[in-house]
Formats: C-alpha cells, sequence, structure tokens
C-alpha cells in the first residue's frame, strides 16, 4: 500500500479542467472535492464565473486549490501537456468514441501514472456538457452512470465520483502491476499538443495531395484523430511520422499560384 505523500505525488499528474464554469459555487464545490480525493491541479477554461466569497465558503478550507488554479482561454491550452485526456460525455456521438466506465477509466489511469504521462479531466459547462468538437480532442470519453429517470448530475458531483476512482485507482495499485503494454515503454506518450500538430501536418498533407477536399471534409480529420488518439502513439513513433509527411510534402511538386 503506497503512503499518503506517494499517493498524493501520483495524483498531482492529474489535472481537473473545468470548461467555461458559470457558477462560482461549482468551482468551490469542485476544489473540496479534489482536496478530499487528494487532487490539486485544477484548470479553468474560459471561466464566467469568478472566485468570489461564494466560491471560498464552498471551497471549506480548500481554497487554495482556487488560488493556485490555471486559468486559460482554450481547451488546447489546457490540453497541451496531457497525455491522456479524458471528456466526461452524458450523450451517444454520431461517430462512436471509446467509452468507458469511472471503474474501468481508474485502471486505465493506474497504468498510465507509473510511466509519467499526465492526465486531464474534463468537465463541461453546468448546462449542455462538452460540445461534440470538444470531445472530440479526447482520448477516452467516461459515462457516470445514472437512474435513468434522473441522470442530471451536476458538476462538481461528476468530479466528486471521478476524483474518488482516481485515488481507489491509485491507493489500489499494485507495484507489480503491468504497464499498459505488458512491458516498459521507451518514449513517454505524445502530448496532447504534439498529436495535435502531427494531425495538422497530416491534413494540410491529405489536401496537398488532393485527397482531401477542405470544402467537402466529411468526418475524414475526425476519424484520423480517433484513429490515433485510439493507437496513443508516443513521442518517438509522432517523431517518425511528422518525417514522413515533410519528406512527402519535398516530394510534392509547387502548386500554381
Amino acid at each position: 500500500m503506497m503512503d499518503d505523500a506517494a499517493i498524493r505525488a501520483a495524483l498531482s499528474q492529474i489535472d481537473v479542467v473545468m470548461v467555461e464554469t458559470t457558477h462560482s459555487g461549482n468551482l468551490g464545490a469542485a476544489a473540496r472535492a479534489m482536496k478530499n480525493m487528494g487532487l490539486s491541479r485544477l484548470v479553468l477554461v474560459n471561466p464566467k464565473a469568478s472566485i468570489d466569497d461564494e466560491a471560498i465558503a464552498r471551497a471549506s478550507r480548500a481554497e487554495d486549490i482556487l488560488h493556485h488554479a490555471r486559468i486559460v482561454p482554450t481547451l488546447n491550452e489546457a490540453l497541451a501537456s496531457a497525455n491522456l485526456v479524458v471528456g466526461t460525455s452524458a450523450r451517444s456521438r454520431h461517430i462512436p468514441w471509446p467509452l468507458l466506465s469511472p471503474r474501468e477509466l481508474g485502471g486505465r489511469v493506474a497504468t498510465a501514472l507509473p510511466a509519467g504521462n499526465r492526465i486531464a479531466l474534463v468537465f463541461g459547462r453546468e448546462s449542455n456538457g462538452l460540445s461534440n468538437e470538444e470531445l472530440q480532442l479526447c482520448h477516452l470519453h467516461v459515462h457516470i452512470p445514472t437512474d435513468a429517470d434522473y441522470s442530471s448530475l451536476n458538476v462538481a458531483q461528476a468530479i466528486q465520483l471521478l476524483c474518488y476512482e482516481m485515488r481507489l485507482a491509485v491507493t489500489d495499485a499494485s507495484p507489480d502491476n503491468q504497464p499498459a503494454w505488458g512491458v516498459e515503454w521507451d518514449y513517454p506518450l505524445a502530448t496532447h499538443e504534439q498529436l495535435d500538430g502531427m494531425l495538422q501536418h497530416l491534413q494540410q498533407t491529405l489536401v496537398d495531395i488532393d485527397f482531401l477536399d477542405p470544402n467537402t471534409p466529411k468526418q475524414l480529420m475526425t476519424r484520423m484523430r480517433r484513429l490515433f488518439q485510439r493507437a496513443a502513439p508516443d513521442q518517438m513513433e509522432i517523431n517518425i511520422l511528422r518525417g514522413m509527411l515533410a519528406q512527402i510534402n519535398k516530394r510534392l511538386p509547387p502548386r500554381a499560384d
């Protein structure tokens, strides 16, 4: 069993990301939920609420998490250094995405953390959650099962549930647990920023070779994103792919203006 210091160190690799939160009380309640379970890294994306007296009161002595929260204008900026991004979703999507329960997510996180990977848990707006475009930035989606007759879950409650599962996954992890691939991996997983850069490079290359029509892209790049996020490439693999794309770009004839 890990001691408290080791548990806190492992959980410090997890960011709780709240997108455009509108109620300051939810900020405070989220901070309290995090501190209860030993998480400390809160990221606020374009918050509509401020850290006011209500937020401090609802935090109930967890205001240090609020005062140290990182505030960023976009979700892409919030996720830039994350190796595994998990979005909370209550709705089915037109294009299926890998979907886990909170307990299943805990198992994935327990194998990702020992390798030094950073995890981002992304929570959407109180009114309508995360958009399709935001969910597509996530490797996995997690769905919290609720009673069919009353499925509405407050964002701070959702954060409490997932933070509990993260703590449970860390405290129950055996030191003999094998990593996700059964062996020690040689390179860390690509960050969101690195993967996103490769996908932008790929998209431009597909346009340049006339495989992708930018005027009618349909769902091609969404499906390519899903493919690469599901594959979870490491940083060396991303560099190889970028090198291949760069070589293709060099071989293309110049386009007429």
